[in-house]
Order: C-alpha cells, then structure tokens, then sequence
C-alpha cells in the first residue's frame, strides 16, 4: 500500500543524482517569481476577510499574487495545480502581457506564498471561492480564467457557481472529467498522507516532476526540481504537505463539476498533451487522455478541444509555445470579454455541496 500510495504521489522514477539536497534550504517566500527573461514579476499579498467569513476560519487567509500590465482592459486570471504555485505559468504570462492582456496570476490558499491554514477546507468550490475573491477585490470585469489540472476543476466550480464572473474559460490538461466511483474516493480519504509527501527524496522528486509531468523535458526546467528540494526544510513545509492531501482528497470527493458540465455557460477550449501521465488516473483507469478530454468538451456546450502532440501532463510548459499559440488563436476568436454575460442554461445548476468536515 505504501508503495502504491508513494506512486501516487510522487511518481518515484529515479532518473537523476542527487543534486541540491545539500544545499541551504529555502522557503516559500524566498522563491523567484520572475519570466524566462529573469525579470522579477511584481508581487503582493492580498487579504480575504471574505473567505474567512464563508469558511468560519478563526483568521482570513492571504493570497500572493502576481499582476502584469495592470492597465490593459482584457483581464486573464491564470490559476495552478496541485502541489504546485503560479510560476508553473513563467512561460505564459510575459507572453499574454505582450498582446496586450492584463495578467494575473495567484498562488491558491495552502500554496507558494499563500498562506496555508488548516482551517481552510481545501475543496475545489472552496478554492473557487478563492479565485471569485481575487476577481472581485482586483475588479477583473469578467475576465477569461485559465485552470491547469486541479485549476482547471477550480475554474469549472466558479464557471458553474458565478457564470456571470467571468467570460471564458482556457482549461488546461484539467481534472474533474474523470469518475471515481465511491471505493475509489475512500481509498484516497484513507491512503493519502502527508508522511508520504513529507519523505519523498530527491530521486522521488526528480521522477515525480520530470517523468510524470513531462514528456519534452528541458534542463531550464531544474528550478522545479531545485526549489521543491530546498523547501522541504521550511518550517511551512508540513502545512503545505497538508494542503496537498486535502486538495487530492477534494479532487477525488467531489463530484460536484462532473455532474454540472453541461452548466458550464462560458466559451471553453481544452488543451491538453496526447502523452499525458496522469490523466486518465494511471492506478485506477486505463485508456486514453484525449477520449478523457473528449467527454468533457462533449458535457460542456460550447467547448472546443485541442490536442498537443507529444506533450505531457504540464502542457503550459512542456510545450509553451504551443500552449500560447493555440490559447492566442482562441482568445482572438471570443468576442470582448466586457459585453453581456453568455445567457446560462435553462436549468439552473444546483447549489455546491457543503464542504467536509
């Protein structure tokens, strides 16, 4: 079981010599939030007394984020995955900010600079929460939100709870397709534990980011390496390994926007890579990514799907330039992002389900 549950996790695949584990550690705060260029992006904390009412949370909770070209009337908001921070976009937001869009970038709660309290229930209608908070405390009229993996599901619940939030949606390799049927939702309440997080080793790290992530892997990619390593020996560390357990238990628990795609009222595009590692679930599910992307450009009613070849999971890097180019001819087909609301669906979605205990 242990083994299975490391797998899950950190997909242990040794392929490279220690390297940085010997040096100083980092912290959270202390990573370098810049472009390929090594421009620093300009960063700041935001506080969201509003999440901590929702929440019940004895203190509200901050949100680091970045905002590029803060002038520019087109907004997008771009929002990571699990176990990972708003640099997972360093190769797309100078290139948005470029044509002319403004650009934001958050860690999530529990991530990055974020803070990271226990008291926040870590579901994805939680973190919707989260990123509608931003929108409105940024005034980011109805922007387009892009989601990766876990974002894209967080992205989905706020298209679904707030269609008149927002006016697009770029969702990239995103979860919340899938079905997990209940034995499988108890397995990751009962398996997933932050010790697992906590003990991967360098080589574990190295497998789990270069092996399950990518398929065109790249040396510029190391940071990813280096600062996961390095930050182990941050005191906030155990807080984050937390956040993760929960957000994979809130991922697989929740079946919230696989029920409710059809409400999805905002024009979509899902872009994903053909050699993704980690969609469909590669312990529990056979088969194939696209026919996973297929079944939710299919459920959501005005979706166009795109496929990468030979990209993996991390498709926003692994192939950025594709990324940006397919996301650039989409963004240039939608009407501005400031006019009226897309008229939802007839029927009105359910309300979200209260978060777990």
């Amino acid at each position: 079981m242990i083994t299975r549950i490391t797998l899950l996790l950190i997909a242990t695949v040794a392929l490279s010599c220690a390297t940085y584990s010997d040096m100083p550690g980092l912290e959270f705060r202390d990573f370098e939030y810049s472009g390929p260029d090594g421009k620093a992006w300009p960063g700041r904390d935001l506080e969201l007394p509003e999440i901590q009412r929702t929440y019940q949370m004895n203190t509200a909770p901050t949100v680091h984020i970045v905002e590029l070209n803060p002038e520019a009337d087109k907004t997008l908001v771009f929002v990571h995955g699990l176990g990972s921070y708003l640099k997972f976009w360093r190769y797309n937001l100078d290139h948005f900010a470029a044509q002319g869009y403004r650009v934001i970038a958050l860690d999530q709660v529990g991530y990055g600079k974020s803070s990271k309290p226990a008291s926040f229930p870590y579901t994805m209608e939680a973190m919707a929460d989260v990123v509608k908070a931003v929108i409105d405390r940024l005034d980011a009229k109805r922007p387009v939100v892009i989601g990766h993996s876990m974002g894209g599901q967080t992205a989905m619940s706020l298209a679904i709870r707030y269609p008149e939030a927002i006016s697009g949606l770029v969702l990239a390799a995103p979860a919340g397709f899938e079905d997990f049927p209940e034995q499988e939702e108890r397995w990751y309440r009962q398996a997933v534990r932050t010790v697992h997080i906590r003990a991967s080793d360098e080589a574990a790290i190295w497998g789990s980011i270069r092996h399950a992530n990518f398929f065109r892997w790249d040396d510029d990619y190391s940071w990813l390496v280096e600062e996961r390593v390095r930050v182990k020996q941050d005191p906030a560390f155990a807080q984050y390994a937390y956040a993760n357990v929960r957000s994979i238990q809130g991922l697989a628990d929740n079946d919230f926007v696989r029920d409710n795609l059809k409400h999805v009222a905002a024009p979509t595009v899902i872009i994903h890579g053909d050699r993704d590692r980690l969609i469909p679930s590669p312990f529990f599910h056979g088969g194939f990514t696209r026919d996973v992307m297929q079944y939710g450009a299919d459920q959501i009613p005005n979706a166009t799907l795109v496929t990468l070849e030979r990209c993996g999971h991390t498709v926003q890097m692994d192939c950025s330039a594709e990324f940006n180019g397919a996301m650039s001819d989409w963004l240039a087909a939608q009407p501005p992002p400031n006019g009226k609301p897309t008229p939802a669906p007839a029927e009105k979605a359910p309300a979200a389900p209260a978060a777990a205990e």
